[in-house]
């Protein structure tokens, strides 16, 4: 660097390196140039190219030191005639200096001429003393006399320590100025001790640690630890008992209404017996929450005492007094009594109103953790009263639920339920509880016994120290059910329905809301911002589901089978021995929603004949063994019903569509929507249940997995499978087929010449697929359709129309080559303008027309061939082949030859 800086160079070439450097580096004085430089580095490194830019950067920096120097010396008289005032400046600075010591040695002398005036002013001060002191005991004997206020005063400020201080100090100063006549003695000590105590009883239902602090502070001001101890004791038993019957008291008021009967004055369990049916759950909730606030106060107090002692011990081997050590022992021994005490007393209470509640079982798990992580009590007679009631209750829960689903079933209208697209049943309060026993609550005696180290898994006590009631959290998810999962109107915001119906070729009023909310059903990705407007465009043909944000297609029924399912899980949680019974249960809720749905939607023997498999094997067995075993079969008329009153007892009457569904109404594609939501409901149900099969998997015993796993592959895996049936009821209705198979009887089709025009036939069948597509879009403007469906409508359709056209073609009476190629000039007609309507690809059954037609050409031995291998076509689909195509070019006996071979195929069949 030094000798790239001794070089001469030429300003102009200098100039030139300094202009090469980049500005950044004149930026601030914060700028790392070295960080700079290494982000710059490319991702390989050359070392040629590596050293020739750190010469370029010398040479940079050499410029700049040069032209500094430079400029430097270009300063320098400037420098030298500043230099100069400087000096002359301290030279005038200290001539001021010796001016103003000559000033201050005047002014001394001065001073000292006024002696007597000095004197005269401490004479006066000495008196300012005095008469300070005489107004300091005027002021502390006028406070002796406030005493009384200024201690009320602290009182109701809750200073305890404060107060008894006050009187201590009263008493010594009464002592040091009891020469003055005015003193008199107070007597304030009886009214203080009256107060701590109440202020000590205030710490059992809500512990405060500044206000117990002052408690503790006071009485050990006043030497009574001990006493105090024992009054805490007493008033934590009598906050039990008093709370508990408070809270049975007022649910019992309120049961009875203005009925004359003194409950005041019953016992307590003679109280409990007054509680109603409707009361039993929130009666017990409260009990809970008032034990735990008493339990989480008397937790606080000993953890307070706890950290109190580890502040007050010593350090090194310095020996507390003997009265402290004493009060310790005392206060830890009586805190640790009482624990086993306090549980006792308040699970007594709780356990009295607790043979009401049979469904409780969250609650009764939750207070089972309490008295486990308070003194290490297991509840057995607790456990084992839940698990004898619950088998039994749960019998006749789960019967009232089906009833219940019954009745949902029969007057559900089948409308969106409104929820938002992020839904998920992690939303709603009945499946909380998953998230929570993956970090399940372990007691102290756990922790101990385990080696854990505290503090890595929390309890009950640590998660709840600061706020908030494990027995309220239940309540308060229920309330907040409606919350997250439902949206307005079935949209996210007002805008998002306004712009839903927008032409799909311009995004630009499309909110950001809908971008975002958009993904691919498939990957369940974002789509790229890179997409083509012909994406969109082609996608506007047959996906209806872009005109509304996918959230979940679901009823009301389906979320409260959903939240049944939920309620199912938590018992399944709790009590692990009646697992199974509860996932039979849950299969039949399952069951009976997918046999509704089947029954209402899919039940159609004319369309179920027809031959295509709509219904797999899987699904029809599936069917008819919820048939058998879930369903009651009894009919309006009274038709006599056979098995033992047992087994009916566990069926449900077949569920009945609401009259307000309206299933004929052409316009409406013969209640799509209503067939959407109730599938599609359906299908969500069942990814749901796929969603929690690992959990249920784990709550199963092993010997019952195998139901499971069957229940999975034979019930739940088929809901999908309802698609076809159900929506191939609409294709049939949706098209004319009728009337295109009478206008291709009206086609003559034994022509001489070759044609280039197409039938009217095509456009009239075209034109019943476009108001198809269009009745699509507009019933997709209230229910979202999804791809899946969309494409089995489409399927349906197309192969019906396809079906219907090889009939038509199969009434041909005579039929020409040129005729021939007639009817591939319509269907090739058909298929170009289809594939505008539609992006399913293949076309279905395409080959089945293209086939038929080119077997207009075979020969005689080509056909009984093809009559053997095309077994899909109908008896007289080869019968008009063999008579039509070939009975011009054949005898008698070769044509009842081919109609032999057909009745053949036919015969098993029959």
């Amino acid at each position: 660097m030094r000798e790239l800086r001794e070089q001469p160079l030429d300003p102009v070439a200098e100039q030139e390196v300094i202009d090469s450097i980049e500005e950044v580096y004149f930026s601030t004085d914060s700028f790392d140039m070295v960080q700079y430089e290494l982000e710059k580095l490319p991702p390989e490194l050359n070392l040629q190219e590596l050293e020739q830019y750190r010469d370029t950067l010398k040479r940079q920096q050499a410029a700049v030191s040069k032209k500094v120097a430079d400029l430097i010396l270009e300063k320098q008289p400037a420098y030298v005639k500043e230099l100069e005032r400087v000096t002359a400046l301290q030279t005038n600075l200290q001539l001021a200096a010796v001016i103003c010591t000559n000033a201050r040695r005047q002014l001394g002398v001065a001073k000292e001429g006024f002696t007597e005036a000095c004197l005269g002013l401490l004479a006066n001060q000495r008196r300012r003393q005095l008469l300070t002191g005489l107004l300091q005991s005027l002021r502390t004997i006028k406070t002796l006399q406030r005493t009384d206020v200024r201690l009320s005063e602290m009182l109701e400020e809750e200073d305890y320590p404060g107060a008894i201080q006050l009187c201590l100090e009263c008493q010594k100063a009464a002592s040091t100025f009891k020469h003055y006549s005015c003193i008199r003695s107070t007597h304030t000590h009886a009214h203080t001790s009256e107060q701590l105590d109440v202020a000590l009883s205030k710490t059992c239902k809500h512990f405060d640690v500044v206000h117990y602090t002052k408690v503790q502070r006071a009485y050990s001001l006043l030497g009574k630890t001990q006493m105090a101890m024992d009054q805490l004791h007493m008033h934590f038993t009598q906050a039990i008992h008093n709370t508990v019957f408070q809270v049975v008291l007022g649910y019992v008021e309120l049961c009875a209404g203005n009925a004359d009967t003194k409950f005041q004055k019953m016992q307590y369990k003679d109280l409990c017996t007054h509680i109603t049916l409707d009361s039993y759950i929130p009666c017990l909730t409260d009990l809970c929450k008032a034990l735990w606030e008493v339990m989480l106060s008397y937790h606080c107090t000993m953890q307070w005492h706890e950290e109190h002692d580890k502040q007050e011990t010593p350090p090194g081997n310095v020996q507390c007094s003997d009265e402290s050590l004493v009060d310790r022992s005392y206060v830890k021994k009586k805190l640790e009594h009482g624990l086993t005490r306090i549980w006792q007393v308040g699970f007594i209470c709780s356990a009295v109103a607790h043979q009401f509640f049979r469904c409780v079982l969250i609650l009764s798990r939750l207070l089972r953790t309490c008295g486990e992580e308070f003194c290490d009590s297991k509840s057995e007679v607790l456990q084992e009263s839940i698990k004898r009631q619950s088998v039994n209750y749960f019998k006749h829960y789960h019967r009232a639920r089906l009833e219940e689903l019954r009745m949902f079933l029969e007057n559900e209208t089948w409308e969106l339920c409104p929820v938002k697209s992020n839904f998920n049943i992690s939303q709603l309060h009945e499946f909380k509880f998953l998230g929570q026993c993956r970090s399940p609550s372990v007691s102290p005696s756990k922790l101990a016994s385990s080696g854990a180290v505290p503090g890595l898994e929390l309890g009950l006590f640590q998660q709840y120290l600061q706020e908030g009631n494990p027995f309220e959290m239940h309540m308060e998810q229920k309330e907040e059910e409606s919350e997250d999962v439902l949206a307005s109107n079935g949209y996210e915001s007002d805008e998002l329905e306004k712009s839903v119906y927008q032409e799909y070729d311009s995004d630009s009023d499309v909110p950001d809301e809908l971008k975002q909310d958009y993904v691919d059903e498939n990957t369940g990705d974002a789509p790229l911002k890179s997409i083509s407007q012909e994406t969109i465009r082609s996608k506007k043909r047959s996906d209806y589901n872009l005109n509304k944000a996918n959230q979940p297609i679901l009823t009301n029924t389906t979320l409260n089978v959903i939240r049944l399912l939920g309620k199912y899980m938590q018992m399944m949680n709790i009590l692990k021995p009646i697992a199974f019974d509860v996932i039979h249960c849950v299969s039949q809720l399952f069951d009976y929603y997918l046999y509704a749905v089947y029954t209402f939607f899919g039940c159609n023997d004319t369309y179920e004949a027809s031959g295509l498999g709509l219904i797999s094997s899987r699904l029809r067995s599936t069917l008819n063994r919820i048939q058998e075993s879930l369903i009651d079969v009894e009919t309006a008329e009274g038709a006599v019903v056979h098995g033992p009153p047992e087994e009916r007892k566990e069926k449900v009457p077949s569920p009945h569509l609401s009259q307000l569904v309206n299933l004929s109404n052409s316009s409406a594609l013969f209640g799509l929507a209503q067939r959407v939501v109730a599938t599609e409901s359906l299908v969500f149900l069942a990814e749901q249940f796929e969603a929690l099969q690992s959990h249920l998997d784990s709550m199963m015993p092993p010997a019952k997995k195998p139901f499971l796993q069957q229940f999975y592959s034979q019930t739940v895996s088929t809901a999908s499978e309802l698609r076809k049936p159900i929506y191939w009821i609409v294709a049939a209705k949706a098209l004319d087929y009728e009337q295109m198979l009478l206008l291709m009887a009206g086609v003559k089709w034994d022509i001489r010449e070759i044609m280039s025009q197409h039938n009217i036939y095509v456009d009239v069948l075209l034109k019943e697929f476009e108001q198809f597509h269009q009745r699509l879009a507009d019933v997709s403007r209230h229910v979202r359709i999804p791809l899946p469906v969309s494409n089995v409508l489409w399927e349906h359709c197309i192969r019906l129309a396809n079906r219907t056209l090889v009939e038509g073609y199969a009434n041909v009476k005579k039929c020409s080559n040129e005729g021939r190629a007639l009817m591939q000039l319509d269907f090739q007609q058909f298929l170009m303008k289809l594939e505008k309507l539609t992006d399913l690809r293949p076309i279905p059954d395409k080959e089945f027309v293209e086939t038929y037609i080119k077997a207009y050409y075979l020969t005689e031995n080509d056909m009984e061939q093809f009559i053997k291998n095309h077994r899909e076509y109908s008896m007289k689909q080869l019968a008009n082949l063999v008579n039509v195509c070939l009975g011009s070019h054949i005898n008698k006996k070769a044509r009842q030859k081919l109609l032999a071979a057909i009745d053949d195929i036919d015969r098993p069949k029959r």
